[in-house]
């Protein structure tokens, strides 16, 4: 987050949940992507969408992947928690935080960013929109400014990168500092009801997050004036049918597929049947080996299927 205006120290930030979120070696035709560890085995989360007096079922199927392309260390942190939190109201949480300098601040806020929104706050039963951003928001804070101290202590100069998602009940939340991604997979109101992220409609790329940068006029003028800040943007919409899949990516991932091109190349991966976490390793695969993408490179897939 070193480059943007919104990437203080939430440079060097990452989130996660447990120490137990080590990265595992896996192999795909002897390929170097690997893939994050959960901190829980399941990687399938049930939620129920309340439609016209109905109810509808949806299971989020999420994994994430990442390769370090010709960098010679990996920098990037993932997190994939389709469980999330304890409470009556279902949550989920992924994120990716995009290490700048270093790997020591998306690691820091891969471990501590949930806990602290967690802490701040989120809701757990009811849901209130209101409090669930404002949780958000106290977390990033709350993380960079322990953040902060931790690297003053141990003499860090590193910073990340983050694209956070938290699914609550049927509301999606979605918060990003610096230059990572999240983009929707979504399908026009005539195709939505009667199909499911298989990809057997056509989808149209919808980008959730704003880039962070100084050549953009509006960011480089707000850092003139306010400097370097560690708060994101957070927005959320409500989950239906007419949405299929969400794509999470670094830098690295969008320098070498536009948000239209991630989505179909996800959606006809999915209509072949392939399980999300082939689906995530297989879009690395194609950015590092195929596309040449120099960068570290990192994805999260999260597909919303609904239940018959």
């Amino acid at each position: 987050m070193a480059e943007s205006s919104h990437s203080i120290s939430l440079d060097k930030e990452s989130v996660s949940t447990t120490s137990n979120n080590k990265r595992e070696g896996h192999s795909d035709n002897s390929d170097s992507v690997t893939k994050k560890l959960r901190s829980s085995d399941t990687k399938e989360a049930e939620i129920t969408v309340p439609k016209n007096g109905s109810e509808l079922y949806f299971e989020i199927d999420a994994d994430a992947a990442e390769d370090k392309g010709s960098r010679h260390t990996m920098e990037d942190a993932t997190v994939v928690l389709p469980h999330a939190t304890p409470g009556k109201l279902r949550c989920a949480h992924f994120a990716i935080y995009d290490g700048h300098g270093g790997r020591l601040a998306a690691e820091y806020a891969q471990k501590h960013l949930h806990a602290n929104v967690l802490s701040a706050g989120l809701p757990r039963e009811l849901l209130d929109v209101k409090a669930a951003k404002k949780a958000i928001l106290e977390g990033f804070n709350r993380t960079d400014e322990s953040l902060l101290q931790e690297s003053t202590k141990g003499g860090w100069q590193d910073g990340a990168a983050a694209v956070c998602v938290w699914v609550l009940g049927s509301k999606v939340f979605i918060a990003n500092i610096g230059d990572a991604k999240a983009i929707l997979a979504r399908s026009s109101p005539a195709d939505g009801s009667n199909n499911s992220s298989d990809g057997s409609t056509p989808m149209k790329a919808i980008v959730l997050t704003r880039e962070h940068k100084a050549i953009y006029p509006q960011e480089r003028a707000r850092i003139q004036k306010v400097g370097v800040i560690p708060t994101p943007d957070v927005h959320s919409f409500e989950l239906t049918e007419r949405e299929h899949f969400i794509i999470l990516g670094c830098d690295g991932l969008w320098g070498v597929f536009g948000p239209s091109d991630a989505v179909d190349f996800v959606q006809k991966l999915l209509k072949e049947g392939l399980p999300v976490s082939a689906v995530s390793r297989r879009l690395v695969r194609e950015a590092v080996r195929e596309r040449q993408c120099k960068d570290n490179c990192s994805a999260v897939v999260i597909a919303f299927r609904k239940k018959q």
